[in-house]
C-alpha cells in the first residue's frame, strides 16, 4: 500500500495514523520447519507434529515466536513504511515485544501498522517508530505487539 502524501518532509503529519493492514500470510507447517532449520530451534512444540497433536495445550503445533517476528520487516516494507523518496531504510531495533497469543500451523496472519513517533537526528537520519498489531485470522487476541524502530539513513 503506498501513502499519498507519505514522505520524508511530511513523515510528522502521519504520526498516530495507521499506515495499512497487510495481506494475510500462511502460517504452515513448512514455514514453521524451514524456520526451525535456520535457527536450530528444533522445539517438539513447533516441529513433531503427532507429539504437539497429543501433548501439547494447543492441539497441535505453533509457530516460533521469533518466526513471527521476523514477519515485520516485510509487513513494514509493504505497507510502505520507508518513504518512497528516502535514500534506505534500516531495522534500527525494537522498543518493545510481547508475545500474547500462540500461533497455530496453519493459521494465517497479518499485520497493523500505525506510526508511533518520528524523530530527526543532526546527522540527516530519521528514526521511525511503530505500533506494530499481528493478527490472528478469526481470533480477538494478537499474535503479538511490537514497537519496532527504523533508521532512514540520508
Amino acid at each position: 500500500m503506498k501513502l499519498k502524501e507519505y514522505g520524508v518532509a511530511t513523515l510528522e503529519d502521519f504520526v498516530g495514523k495507521e499506515l495499512g493492514v497487510t495481506e494475510w500470510v500462511e502460517i504452515d507447517q513448512s514455514r514453521i520447519d524451514a524456520f526451525a532449520a535456520c535457527t536450530g530451534d528444533h522445539q517438539w512444540i513447533h516441529v513433531d507434529v503427532e507429539r504437539a497433536r497429543r501433548e501439547s495445550p494447543f492441539g497441535g503445533t505453533i509457530a516460533h515466536g521469533y518466526l513471527l517476528l521476523s514477519l515485520l520487516a516485510s509487513h513494514s516494507i509493504e505497507v510502505g513504511l520507508i518513504p518512497p523518496d528516502a535514500q534506505a531504510g534500516l531495522n534500527y531495533g525494537l522498543d518493545k515485544v510481547r508475545f500474547l497469543s500462540p500461533v497455530k500451523a496453519g493459521a494465517r496472519v497479518r499485520s497493523r501498522i500505525v506510526l508511533a513517533s518520528v524523530e530527526r537526528k543532526g546527522n540527516g537520519s530519521v528514526v521511525l517508530k511503530s505500533d506494530i498489531s499481528l493478527q490472528i485470522e478469526g481470533q480477538h487476541t494478537p499474535a503479538l505487539a511490537a514497537q519496532t524502530l527504523a533508521m532512514l539513513v540520508k
